[in-house]
């Protein structure tokens, strides 16, 4: 009799729905929305049990699907797919951004759960906010992450770039988006200042609390400084 964790279980069904995505990829069947997530999911999985390099499993994952393989619509649902992952030294999370890739069939119009249909012309974000740009450079020796939300001041203290600049500023992206900093490449960084209350709580621990507080900024940096935050 085996005892299986929650966890154990939920293995259990990725699992199957994987081989249940696999059958129907040897039929040429195109995959739905759970199939493709089982699949990737399960792709991962298996090569960090197997030790394979974490960056190596990312790139891999990038080319396991296309827009060949899944029904129309399905690319564009899985934007962004997170997995925790059991490595030989402890568990991380593989965030996997936009994963199927464009195939080479033209794409199948679709009306996509969910979807919104805008306009024909170009929307401009943050039209009337003033920009700031700031070359970045990632001095670690892994991805660094950044997601539209975060305060750029307080970004992982591997990233090198002007912190004082980078103040009360976020990455000029929409909503759930973000740039990917790899080791030892320049990126040029468009930002733009943080609106509404302007009270950062969290992150980091550099500000926590009102942006615009009299000496803030200047205590932040002191705090950046003292852990060995660069640029700052």
């Amino acid at each position: 009799m085996m005892n299986l964790s929650p966890t154990e279980m939920d293995r259990l069904v990725i699992f199957t729905a994987a081989e249940l995505a696999r059958r129907n990829r040897r039929l040429g069947i195109r995959l739905s929305h759970p199939e493709a997530v089982a699949f990737l999911t399960d792709e991962v999985l298996v090569a960090a049990r197997r030790d394979m390099p974490y960056a190596q499993i990312r790139d891999m994952a990038s080319r396991l699907l296309s827009t060949d393989d899944v029904e129309p619509g399905v690319a564009e649902m899985i934007t962004m797919l997170y997995i925790e992952c059991l490595f030989a030294e402890g568990t991380k999370v593989m965030a996997l951004f936009e994963p199927i890739q464009r195939g080479l069939e033209p794409l199948l119009d679709a009306v996509v759960p969910g979807e919104i249909i805008s306009p024909p012309d170009d929307i401009e974000m943050f039209a009337d906010l003033p920009v700031v740009t700031l070359d970045v450079i990632n001095t670690g020796d892994r991805d660094i992450q950044v997601r539209s939300h975060t305060h750029f001041f307080e970004t992982n203290r591997a990233l090198r770039f002007d912190r004082s600049a980078a103040y009360g500023m976020k990455i000029d992206r929409p909503s759930g988006t973000g740039i990917r900093f790899e080791p030892g490449v320049v990126k040029s960084v468009r930002l733009v200042p943080i609106d509404g209350h302007r009270v950062i709580r969290g992150a980091a621990g550099l500000v926590m609390g009102s942006l615009d507080a009299p000496g803030m900024r200047e205590q932040a940096l002191e705090r950046a400084r003292a852990r060995s935050y660069l640029g700052a």
